[in-house]
């Protein structure tokens, strides 16, 4: 094995973490905004949805149903 084999492979290996660790943080972050968001009143809830992009608006509101029963 040569030093440049060695190193071809640490840093994929620190890629792949790297995207492993921003997928985590990504669905953890969007496990507590759908939590805050079963948490509002429907007023308040439905106010701030439709700031939203229309794709982002639609996917949380299926979690919202899939997850708390909450339209």
């Amino acid at each position: 094995m040569s030093w440049t084999t060695i190193t071809v492979w640490i840093i994929c290996a620190l890629l792949a973490g790297g995207i492993g660790w921003s997928k985590y943080e990504k669905k953890k972050t969007r496990d507590k905004y759908l939590a805050e968001l079963a948490a509002m009143d429907r007023d308040r809830r439905e106010k701030l949805l439709t700031r939203l992009n229309p794709k982002v608006q639609t996917e949380l509101r299926q979690q919202l149903m899939l997850r708390y029963g909450l339209s």
